[in-house]
C-alpha cells in the first residue's frame, strides 16, 4: 500500500482466468476498497487522487475487455485518472498455447496498445505533476449534497 501511495502511475497487470481477472487481481482491488478511510482531512480525495492507471491483461481466453474495462472502473472509484487508450492484451489462441514471449512477440495489436499504454500514462502523469492535484474537494461536495437529500448519512 506504501508503494502504491508513493506511485505516479499504477499498471496493475493480470491473466485472465475462466473468462474474468486473476484472484489476484481481484483480491488486490479488493483490498485497495479499504484505503477508502486514509482520506485527505481537507479536501476528502482518497489516497489514490492523482495516480493515473492503466491495466494489462494476458492469457489463452477471451475477456480481456471485461478484465480491463473493471479494472480501470474499480481504479476510477479509489481516485486514479484513466488516460485514453489505457489497456493492452494479448490473449493467443483459445485454450493452452505459448505465452505471448514464448510466441515471438510479433503481434502488432498488442505491440502497438503497450505503446499507447505506455505513451498516455505517462503523458497523464507529467500533466498531474505540473498543473498540480485534481482540486475536487470532496467534503464541500458532500455538505452541499447533504443540503438536497433526505438520508443524510454519507455512503462509503
Amino acid at each position: 500500500y506504501t508503494k502504491i501511495k508513493g506511485a505516479d502511475i499504477l499498471i496493475p497487470s493480470m491473466p485472465i482466468w475462466m473468462g474474468v481477472r486473476s484472484s489476484p487481481a481481484q483480491l488486490m482491488c479488493e483490498r485497495l476498497d479499504g484505503s477508502y478511510r486514509d482520506l485527505d482531512p481537507h479536501t476528502g480525495q482518497f489516497p489514490l487522487y492523482g495516480k493515473v492507471v492503466g491495466v494489462i491483461v494476458t492469457g489463452n481466453e477471451d475477456g480481456a475487455h471485461d478484465c480491463c474495462a473493471t479494472t480501470l472502473y474499480n481504479f476510477t472509484h479509489y481516485g486514479c485518472t484513466v488516460p485514453p487508450n489505457a489497456d493492452c492484451y494479448w490473449v493467443g489462441d483459445a485454450g493452452p498455447g505459448p505465452s505471448y514471449i514464448e510466441a515471438g512477440q510479433g503481434h502488432l495489436y498488442t505491440n502497438r496498445t503497450a505503446r499507447f499504454l505506455a505513451s498516455g500514462t505517462v503523458w497523464m502523469a507529467n500533466m498531474l505533476k505540473t498543473n498540480g492535484p485534481i482540486g475536487t474537494n470532496l467534503v464541500e461536495l458532500t455538505a452541499d449534497a447533504q443540503k438536497v437529500s433526505t438520508d443524510t448519512a454519507p455512503a462509503g
